[in-house]
């Protein structure tokens, strides 16, 4: 059974990902909008890139009553062509991961995201 470092290792490797897995989160969606894309997925609400995830905070009314709830980052799945794979790679990234992808590169960006446990 494929763990999830190890298909990491084989995307960094430049070896093709060919199969469908929700256990281990990463899956060349078949019969989708995602035909042949590498889907990295692993956490919901979470930002694969930078990391942001929900903060919790309060709700203050006119007269000063507090009461919890959740602030969520701004996510989005997005597609990115990355050269070094040859093909697409989706992504659950915020606003802010957008922004560093258009930077850095789709590429440079999953490797210091890899390095730093993201994914």
């Amino acid at each position: 059974m494929l763990t999830y470092k190890k298909i990491i290792k084989e995307i960094i490797l430049f070896e093709k990902v060919d199969f469908y897995s929700k256990k281990n989160c990463i899956f060349a969606a078949p019969k989708s909008k995602y035909n042949n894309h590498i889907i990295i997925d692993k956490m919901s609400r979470v930002c694969q890139i930078t990391g942001k995830k929900p903060i919790v905070g309060n709700n203050v009314s006119h007269s000063n009553i507090k009461s919890k709830r959740k602030f969520n980052p701004n996510l989005h799945q997005k597609k990115f062509f990355v050269p070094e794979l040859g093909g697409w790679v989706v992504l659950k990234v915020s606003a802010k991961g957008i922004r560093n992808i258009t930077k850095k590169g789709a590429w440079n960006c999953i490797l210091e995201a890899n390095n730093k446990g993201l994914l």
